[in-house]
């Protein structure tokens, strides 16, 4: 069943709009905090069709995703007492408690370090915010952390984008079912490890 490649090949006409900018603030700021699919997928193309402007388009990527973000910690700080009674059911809550637990050890700075390095792991950004919403991470060192670890994305795919060219995206556009597939198989995985083993 082919998922990503579809919803890549959308994107590509979004791209070639004349309103593609406000298409890729509208995308960063809703996956954020729930769209299933990344912005990412419109900068690679959008910065094929004009290199100059790879900055400018990351940098309003990394804008609208950040602001989007809040929206995502709030949804985790205010929903998580709803979904309570559904935890519960399904047996999560005591594991759940028991990691906020954790993260709430760590202190501000160590929670700032887990965030950047969580822009390297194949999480959607959306899960990291809605968790620190739940955990109550202060909400200047999520941003911080938000901010480094979208801009390191944004930035280093539309550079290579601009110095790659054609060749880079044309690679994209082959395999990104392949690395969509891969990357939910990596999520279901932690999820397994973390429910069942750890």
């Amino acid at each position: 069943m082919k998922l990503f490649k579809p919803i890549y090949e959308r994107t590509l006409g979004w791209a070639g709009h004349r309103y593609a900018e406000r298409f890729l603030a509208g995308v960063s700021f809703i996956e954020a905090f729930i769209l299933p699919t990344m912005p990412e997928i419109m900068l690679a193309p959008m910065t094929l069709a004009q290199p100059q402007k790879w900055a400018r388009f990351a940098t309003i990527s990394l804008i609208c995703s950040t602001l989007g973000s809040i929206i995502g910690y709030a949804m985790g700080h205010y929903g998580y007492e709803l979904a309570q009674p559904l935890l519960v059911k399904f047996g999560w809550l005591p594991t759940i408690e028991r990691y906020i637990a954790d993260l709430r050890g760590l202190g501000p700075w160590g929670v700032f370090w887990l965030l950047v390095g969580g822009g390297f792991l194949p999480i959607p950004m959306k899960f990291i915010a809605w968790a620190s919403g739940v955990v109550g991470v202060p909400m200047p060192a999520f941003l911080a952390a938000m901010f480094v670890g979208r801009a390191k994305r944004v930035y280093l795919l539309c550079g290579l984008i601009r110095l790659g060219g054609e060749r880079a995206e044309k690679a994209l556009h082959t395999w990104i079912e392949l690395i969509g597939w891969v990357l939910v198989a990596l999520i279901v995985l932690i999820v397994i490890y973390f429910k069942f083993i750890h």
